[in-house]
């Protein structure tokens, strides 16, 4: 099939918009992608160092609340706690505005999709506390530099990551023959989480060429990596396995222990020839259905094997190859993609979108709750499903024909005319049932809801 504007803007973007040109060629596209990240610069947010900071500062008035002798002093600390996260949780929903900003105005929306795929691929989130909040800037940090680059800087960056450390308790691993257990006389306790999610769902895929061996092995590498609420990352020599340490078939590092070590065996299993294939098919699967071309997956892990996991060509292999154009029905969207394609339909800018937090949760965040996905919080290490039926359900179809007929409205005030918005937001192929319905409502909010709750809206 050949290159179609609206389906590259729908299958490979954030979608339709009347007021951003749809993509003209797949050069057009990689070529955005190739430079500088307009969106981000547009709508910044932070990295996990603002996080960091007020876990620090949490942690401090914690153990001055513990420690004091005064019942006025301990008032004072756990109020000073309670403003700091209360204070976190506000900034918070400005970096989901913003994440929503980029998605809905952007001309390069092939990127702001890979940084939801990979942020996906390599899922983290935090479990209490402050870093609860870190989703956000664990994105900005580990993903987002990296989606145009090589694959191993991003594995990378993902694996030594505070919010990766803490979700999968690498901090907690500790070396078996390392030196605090050698000199407290007692084991403190192997974690292989992290060693096992990299395996299974980062680089070689569950189906890899690897055994429960090689995870512990892998998990021996791994030790030292940590996280201070001080500091950020460190690596803790003192809690890591002294080496040589073996991991499928290669020795890495010396007897001391080293940072290195972690960072050469990363290197090899992102130039696994498994990991090409791994990757390569569930891109495919991502973006052009839960059956992808063969031919396609072949051509995307050949171009990242013979260019040294470099990403850009990878995509290359995607968009020009003619399976990606195919007229088939897509996969569901999920709730972001959802929730940002029709505002970016309906062509919402800064001043149309609320920017109080409570207005934020009331119209974006907790409708996506409803429709399964609370942003920032997966389920699982395996981040969201990509089947059909995880996000088609009465109830959350419900809750998507809820948002459509109401929010737009909310924000608006004056929509567009259903009439024209059917052909802005499902491109010049509009299926004669919607474009009828939308004709047909009595009122703009009732049309403009019934294109964005009508199936060929749901999907890519």
């Amino acid at each position: 099939m050949p290159f179609d504007p609206a389906r590259a803007a729908i299958r490979f973007g954030c979608g339709l918009s009347p007021s951003v040109a749809a993509p003209e060629t797949p050069d057009a596209m990689l070529a955005l992608l190739a430079g500088p990240d307009k969106a981000a610069a547009a709508f910044p947010a932070p990295g996990f160092e603002a996080v960091r900071q007020v876990h620090a500062a949490v942690s401090d008035a914690k153990r001055r609340r513990r420690s004091a002798e005064r019942q006025d002093r301990r008032d004072a600390a756990l109020k000073e706690e309670r403003a700091l996260v209360r204070q976190l949780r506000t900034e918070a929903a400005g970096w989901f505005r913003q994440t929503v900003l980029r998605r809905v105005t952007t001309e390069d929306g092939l990127r702001e999709r890979l940084v939801a795929f990979w942020a996906d691929h390599f899922t983290a989130r935090g479990k209490g506390g402050p870093p609860r909040f870190g989703q956000a800037g664990y994105v900005e940090d580990a993903i987002r530099p990296h989606v145009a680059g090589r694959f191993a800087d991003m594995l990378k960056a993902a694996a030594t990551h505070p919010l990766m450390l803490l979700y999968l308790d690498q901090t907690r691993s500790v070396g078996p023959n390392s030196a605090v257990v050698t000199k407290r006389g007692r084991e403190l306790g192997l974690n292989e989480n992290l060693a096992r999610e990299m395996l299974e769902l980062h680089t070689l895929g569950v189906d890899g060429p690897y055994g429960q061996a090689d995870v512990r092995q892998l998990a021996q590498v791994l030790t030292g990596l940590g996280y201070q609420r001080e500091k950020g990352f460190v690596f803790r020599a003192r809690y890591a396995e002294p080496g040589p340490l073996a991991f499928m078939g290669r020795d890495y590092g010396g007897e001391a222990p080293a940072l290195d070590r972690v960072m050469d065996a990363l290197e090899d299993l992102a130039a696994h020839p498994a990991t090409a294939t791994h990757l390569a098919r569930k891109l495919a699967v991502h973006f052009c259905g839960d059956t992808p071309d063969a031919g396609m997956v072949a051509a995307m892990a050949e171009a990242y094997r013979a260019q040294d996991g470099q990403l850009l060509p990878v995509y290359a292999a995607m968009l020009e190859h003619p399976a990606a154009w195919s007229e088939g029905v897509g996969n569901v969207k999920q709730p972001m993609d959802f929730v940002t394609s029709g505002l970016r339909a309906l062509d919402i800018t800064p001043r149309h979108l609320p920017a109080k937090p409570r207005a934020i949760m009331r119209h974006i965040m907790n409708p996506m709750t409803l429709m399964g996905q609370t942003w920032g919080a997966p389920p699982g290490p395996d981040g969201w499903p990509e089947a059909d039926a995880a996000w088609i359900t009465p109830q959350r179809m419900a809750a998507r024909l809820q948002w459509g007929m109401s929010v737009p409205f909310r924000m608006m005030r004056q929509l567009p005319d259903p009439r024209e918005f059917v052909e802005t937001a499902l491109g010049p192929d509009v299926p004669e049932a919607v474009r009828f319905a939308a004709g047909a409502a009595e009122t703009r909010a009732e049309g403009i809801g019934l294109v964005l709750a009508s199936p060929a809206f749901q999907r890519f």
